[in-house]
């Protein structure tokens, strides 16, 4: 399978749209907010952790060099270095 180059952006859009198409309405309840969801943007398949890190070990070992975007689940940002993460109203 050829790989196709796409920019950072072009990722996060993918991710982002699948995220609002298919997976939000699956993912986000009180007992998943705050948590990571990865999502695989070339399959659409998604895991949720806590803090990512198993849910993408856990999506490349189904699929062989996935391109993986991560959503924290109710926030705006993923993550914030001195910066304040604010919820997402519904």
């Amino acid at each position: 399978m050829q790989t196709i180059l796409l920019s950072h952006e072009e990722v996060a859009k993918l991710a982002k749209q699948l995220y609002e198409s298919s997976i939000r309405e699956k993912v986000e309840s009180e007992n998943n907010i705050g948590k990571m969801v990865i999502i695989d943007i070339e399959t659409g398949d998604y895991e949720v952790d806590k803090n990512g890190l198993q849910a993408a070990r856990s999506l490349s070992k189904k699929h062989p060099n996935p391109r993986l975007f991560g959503i924290r689940i109710g926030y705006n940002v993923a993550a914030s270095l001195g910066g304040v993460m604010e919820r997402v109203s519904k």
